[in-house]
Order: structure tokens, then C-alpha cells, then sequence
């Protein structure tokens, strides 16, 4: 699909001096809806999308003290040096290639995937998305350059570690019987911060943080199938939190998204990092019992879009967007009427 009719430019830059969060810990959405929703077709009603949106956004903000390139490991997880973080990486990303600066910062970020609840990798895979798509049709704009750049200094300045997975052999089960083995954490009713601060104590969870499933399967595949079974999955449990485990499909999908631009050497800690995560968010917000979908009408894929438009949600939109790539992969009308179902409990919840 063509994206460099210039509407995707326009909106970053119209969203450029905005910052990645509101009231503390609320993500700024709209630059990742925006990209999944020009890609989808929608650009004609993007800037209409983002009027409805202005109310959540908030100020880029400023810098405290610069960030030097070989001191960065302090100020690495300070949410306090965000706007150092921003100008940071727009720095960077001025004075070298996106490439070379994604690949550098890539496994410094990995391990802190948790970030701004997933978003910090979330953002980054929309804007890598965006930038490959540009260079397809000629060369990287500086709008989605700058895009990468607030992606990943909002992930370095939430940086997040996970508690530690297990070591040893991974398992051999399909990535669905390993979702459904995931221990639930004991609180379920704080945030996602408290959540995932329970996994270090909690029974299991290194050994099934650790167990990536589909050993023996190349990573784009092993990835590939991660962000499927989370997909899938929510159609039985996504009514326990449907916001927050829309990240469960959508966090590994921004991953799978990077990797064709990294070395090998860094696709197996980025497949570890996406499970982990996807194990986390299911843990953190999985409900005790399963419970069916209801029954529905088939869904057709070049509709769904737009039923994430009309309905606004910014949730919805990134999930139909996950589910939209393994239908593209797997042709599963499955995927499809869960990617529905999702729309509609995020727009009820």
C-alpha cells in the first residue's frame, strides 16, 4: 500500500510537539492509531480521527539535563527525563541512519519491553512499519524518522525490566497451551505497574516466561505464531480486561514488525523479549475462566477498519491492525470475528 501520498507525514508532524503521555501514565495513542488507520485506507479521515483525539493529548515536554551518548544508563527508566530522552534519540537519529541507531539501542531497550505498559515498543514497531514502507517508495521522510525518534525515547524513559525468566530448555507446546499455562498473578485490581511487580514472587512465572514455545521453528515464524495465539485468545478471555490484553497481541506484533530490520544475532532475545511480554500482560490480566464468544456474524477483513474508525477507539483500532496482519499470514476468519468481538467489548468497557 502506498503511504507516501504525504497524509501519514502530516500527521506526525502535526503530532511532533506532543508528548507520549497524559496524567502520568496514559499513552498517546495517536500516532500509532493514525499510521494503522492511513495504512488500512482511512487516510482521507485520519485528521478527523485525530480532532476527536486532541482532548487526550498533552505537551511535548522539556528537557532537564542533557543525555550524553556514553552516559545514558542512569537516566535509562526515568520517566522525570523524558523530554531529555525525546531530544536524545531526535539528536541521534539527525546525526546517523534510523537503521544504525534502531539496531544500536535495540537490546539496550529489549529487556525494559515492559515500558508505558508496552507502548514504548508498541510505538517504535508502528513508526519502523511506516519507515519501511516509505523507503519502498523511495527514501525515509523526516516526519517518520522523528516518529522513531519519540518512540524510543518514550521507551527509554519508561523503561520497565520484566522479573527474571528461567533458564534451561524451552518447551515444545503450540503458543496457545502455552498462553493458557501462564500463572495469573494473585491482585488483579491495581494498575499494571503493581501487576507486574507480583510476577517476581510468583510461582511459575520464570519458568513460564522462559518456556517460549515452538523450539525448532525459525523466529519470524515462532514470533509469528505468539502474536496469533494472543490474537486468538482473546476471543475467550479478553472479557476479564479487554483494554489491557489487547497488548498481549499487539506488543509482540510491534516486535515482529522490527525484526526484518535487525541482524539475526538479536531475532532470538527479540522473540524471548515478546513472549515475555505477552506472558506478563496474560498474567496480569487474564480472567480465572474462559467464556465462548458470542455467537456472530462472519466479519469481512476489508470491512473491519472501518468499524474501528467509526467507533474510535484507539485500543480497537491497534488490535484490529494486529489481527488484520495473521489474517494476511493465515487467512483465518477466526481471527477476524475476534479482532470484531474486541472492538466491540473495548467500546462497551
Amino acid at each position: 500500500m502506498n503511504m507516501t501520498d504525504g497524509v501519514l507525514d502530516e500527521v506526525y508532524q502535526r503530532l511532533q510537539q506532543t508528548g507520549p503521555e497524559r496524567d502520568g501514565w496514559l499513552s498517546n495513542h495517536a500516532p500509532m492509531a493514525a499510521e494503522a488507520l492511513v495504512r488500512h485506507g482511512h487516510g482521507a479521515r485520519v485528521h478527523a480521527w485525530i480532532d476527536g483525539y486532541a482532548d487526550r493529548l498533552s505537551e511535548r515536554p522539556r528537557g532537564i539535563q542533557r543525555i550524553s551518548a556514553g552516559q545514558w544508563r542512569e537516566p535509562l527508566g526515568d520517566p522525570v527525563r523524558t523530554g531529555d530522552w525525546l531530544t536524545f534519540f531526535a539528536r541521534q537519529l539527525t546525526e546517523r541512519p534510523w537503521r544504525e541507531v534502531l539496531v544500536e539501542w535495540w537490546p539496550r531497550l529489549l529487556p525494559g519491553v515492559a515500558a508505558g505498559a508496552t507502548h514504548g515498543v508498541i510505538r517504535v514497531g508502528h513508526a519502523v512499519r511506516a519507515l519501511l514502507d516509505a523507503e519502498q517508495d523511495g527514501s525515509a521522510t523526516p516526519a517518520r524518522v522523528a516518529e522513531l525518534g519519540a518512540g524510543l525515547g518514550y521507551w527509554a524513559a519508561r523503561w520497565q525490566p520484566l522479573a527474571p525468566a528461567g533458564k534451561g530448555p524451552y518447551r515444545s507446546t503450540d503458543p496457545r497451551s502455552a498462553l493458557d499455562a501462564v500463572p495469573r498473578v494473585p491482585h488483579q485490581w491495581s494498575g499494571i505497574r503493581t501487576r507486574l511487580a507480583q510476577l517476581a514472587d510468583l510461582p511459575g512465572w520464570a519458568a513460564s516466561a522462559g518456556a517460549v514455545p515452538g523450539a525448532g521453528t525459525a523466529e519470524p515464524a515462532r514470533l509469528a505464531a505468539i502474536v496469533e495465539a494472543a490474537v486468538l485468545r482473546f476471543g475467550t478471555h479478553g472479557h476479564g480486561n479487554p483494554v489491557m490484553l489487547v497488548h498481549a497481541a499487539t506488543a509482540p506484533n510491534a516486535i515482529a514488525r522490527v525484526l526484518p530490520v535487525l541482524p539475526t544475532a538479536l531475532w532470538e532475545p527479540s522473540v524471548q523479549a515478546a513472549w515475555a511480554a505477552t506472558a506478563a500482560v496474560t498474567s496480569a490480566y487474564s480472567p480465572a475462566t474462559a467464556q465462548p464468544m458470542p455467537d456472530r456474524a462472519a466479519v469481512d477483513a476489508a470491512d473491519l477498519m472501518a468499524r474501528g474508525l467509526h467507533d474510535q477507539d484507539s485500543h480497537g483500532i491497534k488490535f484490529i491492525d494486529a489481527a488484520l496482519d495473521v489474517h494476511r499470514r493465515t487467512g483465518e476468519q477466526a481471527v477476524l470475528d475476534v479482532a470484531a468481538y474486541a472492538n466491540d467489548l473495548i467500546v462497551r468497557g
